[in-house]
């Protein structure tokens, strides 16, 4: 990671030095997935289209854009080109801003015209919407509406109808319902990010006058910093771990030294208060579904004693892993990353000791390492860096934390046994494997974009590609979901083959590594074999396209008994199943359908 890059950032610095930062992210042999992204303006946009290319970059994206003519943003949703037709983007992105409202409410007017203002510029956005839909099916990122740089009637702006932000308030809640129940619709929310940048500078006359920049331009970073978090996060770019220092980190002073109740944490001074407000915001964190550990050197039983002082809100049971001990603690961070089975660049590391830091990112540069400054900024460095920006959130990320638990209590039972297969029977495993529910496709959809160990071809699906899949009857679609006596794993297997003759290609096969060795895998091929069976067919075709990340699936097919195809310079291979001989695999986990 270029750590120019990374929040907080120097705006002037970026914009000076985009050019030769561009080149040192294309030269420096990362891989990255391609994306086209087709920016449909209301107003220029050139440069924030180089700017959001630096963010994405640096977050393992290429993307190549389309930039619409100056004020075509509309026409081009409706309409389309020629040139946009051909360009087939991957994910659509409306930039637009109250400069382009058409009408706003006339003052001198009855406060009904409003709304028919207010339905007038929702049916032109929507037609935007649809048309946007239909021609290309992809993913929009729609930016909301800051507010109007001056008030005719002071505070009654704000609620009369007639009122310029009252008609921008009303316009950005129907917006927020639309993206509520939208597939593959986001709001990049400029709102906010102009009330945290200063409204005056942001919407500054000046840069609309002369350059047509419906924003000032020092602003284009914050705004293009906010507009990448939402695309990485599309195509599963998001952390899922934080690694947590304890002393002058989550509270005041040093547990060790000053003994339990010698730490800052609570309301009886100002700085204890500052640390009580962090892991409040913390556990909101770990609410939404990321993983909390500690990383800390430390004696445990001092670090337990911590976490358990009586004005914390964080307790032991809230963390998936403790390491408080003397060790490295890039050391500690890389076992977290095999005991979590994640990347180490899923993993944010939070410490207030810059040499703690400055180790961590020297030995392993794949973790996240925020300057996160004062204890006072710790909420805003870590929360405006957008490490977990959401854009699906399902009921397993809710139960995530739940899940790597019970994960470690079925690593206890099997240290008890010392024949695998009796493991596995204790474990009373039941999946239920079948056709895909439209109540699944979201988690279906995410997983598509997360899972890179165990995934055979590692391609990615928007939401709306995934519906198209569902309602094709020339696919096999699966998917598996494991429950046992710790409990329930949720949605953790996908597998998608395309019909071809007598022949089944397997498209897609990806695997939760939480799973990973319970003969999950056996069981979807059961399931699929059956299907295909059911369909006539007589040939599995599977496909391994290899990866940075998915050297562990490389034999996976050899190991179901396919036979080995052809196999190219780049070690893509080819494998083919006969199904009139295969023999089921499973023998531990029992397998249901939905009905």
């Amino acid at each position: 990671m270029m750590k120019e890059l990374n929040y907080p950032f120097d705006s002037a610095l970026l914009l000076k030095k985009k050019r030769s930062l561009r080149r040192a992210l294309i030269s420096d042999g990362r891989p990255r997935i391609k994306k086209k992204i087709a920016v449909l303006g209301g107003s220029t946009a050139n440069e924030i289209a180089d700017m959001t290319e630096l963010f994405l970059l640096n977050n393992g994206i290429e993307p190549e854009f389309y930039l619409s003519e100056y004020n075509r943003w509309w026409q081009d949703a409706v309409f389309g080109n020629e040139e946009l037709d051909g360009f087939a983007p991957d994910i659509v992105f409306i930039h637009t801003s109250s400069r382009n409202i058409v009408e706003f409410p006339d003052i001198k007017k009855d406060p009904a015209d409003a709304d028919r203002l207010l339905s007038a510029e929702l049916e032109r956005f929507g037609t935007a919407w649809s048309g946007i839909k239909k021609r290309y099916a992809c993913p929009i990122i729609q930016n909301n509406f800051e507010q109007p740089y001056f008030r005719i009637m002071g505070n009654r702006d704000f609620y009369d109808k007639r009122g310029r932000v009252n008609f921008v308030n009303r316009l950005n809640s129907a917006f927020a319902e639309y993206a509520e129940s939208a597939e593959g619709f986001y709001i990049n929310d400029i709102n906010y990010l102009s009330a945290c940048y200063g409204l005056d500078k942001w919407s500054d006359p000046s840069y609309w006058h002369m350059y047509k920049y419906a924003l000032c331009v020092p602003a284009i970073p914050d705004f293009a910093y906010n507009l990448a978090s939402i695309i990485k996060s599309v195509y599963g770019k998001n952390k899922k771990a934080l690694a947590l220092d304890l002393d002058n980190t989550l509270w005041g002073g040093v547990v060790g030294d000053d003994g339990v109740e010698g730490i800052e944490i609570g309301q009886e001074t100002h700085m204890g208060q500052v640390y009580a407000e962090f892991q409040k915001y913390l556990g909101l964190v770990r609410d939404s579904g990321v993983l909390l550990t500690v990383c800390s050197k430390n004696d445990e039983e001092n670090a337990l004693a911590g976490l358990n002082h009586p004005s914390g809100s964080l307790r032991p049971d809230d963390f998936i892993i403790i390491k408080a001990n003397w060790d490295n603690k890039d050391r500690n961070i890389a076992a977290i990353a095999r005991e979590l089975n994640i990347g180490e660049d899923a993993i944010v590391f939070i410490d207030d000791n810059p040499a703690e830091r400055a180790i961590v990112s020297a030995q392993l540069p794949d973790v996240a390492v925020p300057e996160i400054g004062a204890p006072e900024d710790y909420i805003r460095r870590i929360d405006r860096s957008h490490f977990f920006e959401t854009t699906a959130f399902s009921a397993d990320d809710l139960k995530r934390g739940e899940m790597y638990k019970q994960n470690a209590a079925r690593a206890a039972e099997q240290a008890q046994f010392t024949d695998y297969g009796e493991y596995l029977d204790s474990l009373e495993m039941t999946a239920v494997i079948d056709d895909f529910l439209p109540i699944y496709l979201a988690r279906i959809t995410q997983l598509t974009n997360k899972s890179n160990q165990f995934n055979l071809t590692t391609r990615r699906f928007t939401e709306s590609e995934m519906k198209a899949v569902y309602e094709d009857d020339g696919y096999i679609r699966l998917y598996g979901s494991l429950d046992d006596k710790f409990g329930e794993n949720g949605i953790v297997s996908v597998v998608i083959g395309k019909i071809n003759g007598d022949t089944l290609d397997i498209i897609l096969w990806l695997m939760s590594c939480r799973v990973l060795k319970r003969e999950m895998e056996y069981a979807m091929l059961d399931s699929l074999v059956d299907r295909a069976k059911a369909r006539g067919l007589k040939t599995l075709t599977g496909y391994y396209y290899p990866t940075p990340k998915n050297n562990m699936v490389r034999e996976l097919y050899k190991d179901f008994g396919f036979e080995l195809i052809s196999r190219d310079e780049h070690n893509n291979t080819v494998w083919r199943l006969e199904l009139d001989t295969y023999v089921p695999k499973t023998s531990h986990i029992k397998i249901e359908r939905n009905d």
